[in-house]
């Protein structure tokens, strides 16, 4: 079987496609228009340009399925495969967005990971992971983990990311409260997002580490030395918390159609999860709240049942690669 991906120029799809040997070709990003700017008088003829480079691709590479996540790439694609080739559309959020809601109406091959995303026609797959993910045994691997992190053994270790962008609000609140965090005994990987990082003094001896990196390239050795997680509840992360059963505190973004929020909500009522608001973020915060979460490894053992058990739907996705 021949996987050939199509991106738009600045994405991260740029570096991790080829990485991952996998084929990439670029087409225009062209979001729809949602008010009356300078982009929605360009639409017009945007968009059809889009559709025809996305047909040359597939054309070229003799595509017989068309498989859309969502995002800028997918509704030209969909055209361009309309009455030509066979469509899947997955969709990956709780909240249904404008590329699927395209999608959809073009075929009967649709899927979702939530079980409160309003597309009843779709079948509940849950979300599609890497198998290094899906076939993680987070015991097993956190010593080799915790080597390779510059972590140590015998701390409670929280795993702070706000994705590839980072998180303005997350990553100010424990910038602000590493002294806090290595006087109670905690220590912390914190993914800050490319161009985010920032310096950390090493500490008194026999503090635990704080460990700074603008980006994970293997966040299956982040998960494997984590106790728990501080991050947004994209539906990425939410599906691979669930399926590697790791406690979460979710922080969703605050702007959005709130789709970060619906995401965490079942894996919230199982317990495996708290929801936090982005504004309730602060230093004070993780002294008051993060820190006594992060010393109760009995809640913290519940939380991951909890979460593990919401994972199955993900976990057993004849999707996973």
């Amino acid at each position: 079987m021949r996987i050939t991906c199509l991106g738009t120029a600045g994405g991260l799809e740029e570096r991790l496609v080829p990485a991952a040997g996998l084929d990439l070709r670029l087409i225009p990003r062209v979001p729809f228009p949602r008010r009356p700017d300078l982009a929605a008088v360009r639409f017009p003829v945007a968009f059809p340009r889009a559709v025809r480079q996305a047909r040359a691709v597939l054309d070229d590479v003799a595509a017989d399925v068309v498989v859309g996540f969502g995002g800028f790439v997918c509704p030209p694609a969909y055209v361009a495969a309309r009455g030509r080739r066979a469509i899947v559309v997955h969709e990956g959020n709780s909240v249904v967005g404008m590329a699927t809601k395209l999608g959809a109406r073009m075929t009967d091959h649709v899927a979702r990971t939530f079980a409160n995303t309003p597309l009843p026609q779709a079948e509940l797959i849950g979300m599609p992971l890497r198998r290094v993910i899906t076939r993680l045994d987070r015991a097993a691997a956190r010593p080799d983990a915790l080597r390779q992190l510059g972590l140590a053994d015998g701390f409670p270790t929280v795993l702070v990311t706000g994705g590839s962008l980072g998180a303005q609000q997350i990553n100010e609140a424990f910038a602000g409260s590493v002294d806090a965090l290595r006087d109670a005994g905690v220590q912390v990987l914190h993914v800050t997002g490319a161009g985010k990082g920032f310096a950390v003094s090493d500490g008194a001896e026999g503090q635990p580490p704080y460990v700074v990196q603008e980006y994970a390239d293997r966040m299956d050795l982040a998960y494997a030395a984590a106790d728990l997680v501080v991050t947004r509840s994209g539906a990425n992360m939410v599906s691979e918390t669930s399926a590697v059963g790791l406690p979460a505190v979710f922080v969703p973004l605050p702007i959005g159609n709130g789709e970060q929020r619906r995401n965490a909500e079942a894996v919230v009522e199982a317990g495996g999860a708290v929801l936090v608001d982005n504004a309730q973020v602060t230093p004070e915060w993780v002294r008051r709240e993060l820190v006594p979460l992060a010393l109760d490894p009995q809640r913290l053992q519940a939380m991951s049942a909890a979460a593990a058990g919401q994972g199955t739907a993900t976990r057993t996705s004849g999707w996973s690669t």
